[in-house]
């Protein structure tokens, strides 16, 4: 039953990550600590999210706003390449509890509008993408504070999709090295699980675009809202049973 529920979330969070650019992170990482530590979890995660990060950079790769990309992307790779060095010591209740807050977080700032008006600029713009980095090497999450400092390059939807999913893959090149060498044998033990997820996640990214485009896009992000809380709920319980 965990694995048909780990590839179904799959599915959805490569679909989600097709049309805005991040959340296989957000959605993935807590379904799967609920088999393993939140730290192999995190580490696990990386596999099919670089995967399927670099399928949508390949197919939106002609959209890519190169200024964008070196600068605020350069700031992303250190951070996280920071972020999972720390990871490499930090404790998983404590990760969980990291997790747990920033989901909410997220979930909140949609719900009061609070992500419609984050906007970040000039060197601020440099702090978001070296924090969105840092959190995406600590616990996987980075999108959220990475998009709102991208919102104020006044972008197009497919260049804006495009940056933020090349920028992406940046950091998740700067963070894997690291989680497959201090994880590596957690990870090899459940290799199945990263098979499932990595395959789910890909379905996901090719076919999201087409079926997720009739979702109203306020009702879409409400929902994704909505799930991220209830994870977030989850995760920070996990962390004080912990």
């Amino acid at each position: 039953m965990f694995e048909v529920v780990l590839t179904a979330v799959a599915v959805v969070a490569g679909a989600i990550g097709s049309v805005v650019g991040f959340g296989i992170g957000s959605l993935l990482t807590p379904v799967l600590a609920w088999r393993v530590e939140t730290k192999v979890a995190v580490a696990a995660v990386s596999i099919p999210h670089v995967v399927a990060t670099a399928v949508r950079f390949w197919r939106l790769r002609g959209h890519v706003d190169r200024q964008v990309l070196w600068g605020f992307g350069i700031a992303s790779a250190a951070g996280g390449l920071t972020g999972a060095l720390l990871h490499s010591w930090a404790s998983s209740p404590w990760l969980s509890g990291v997790f747990g807050c920033l989901l909410i977080f997220v979930a909140a700032s949609e719900f009061t509008g609070l992500s419609g008006r984050m906007r970040f600029s000039g060197p601020f713009a440099m702090v978001a993408g070296a924090l969105s980095g840092l959190l995406g090497g600590l616990v996987g999450n980075q999108g959220g504070i990475r998009s709102a400092a991208l919102m104020d390059s006044r972008m197009s939807k497919d260049t804006f999709v495009a940056t933020a999913t090349a920028i992406g893959l940046i950091v998740d090149t700067a963070r894997m090295p690291v989680y497959l060498v201090v994880e590596r044998s957690a990870l090899f033990q459940i290799w199945p699980l990263i098979l499932l997820a990595t395959g789910g996640v890909v379905a996901g990214t090719l076919l999201g675009t087409r079926l997720l485009a009739r979702i109203p896009e306020s009702t879409f992000r409400r929902i994704v809202a909505l799930l991220l809380a209830l994870l977030g709920a989850y995760m920070l319980i996990r962390a004080l049973a912990d």
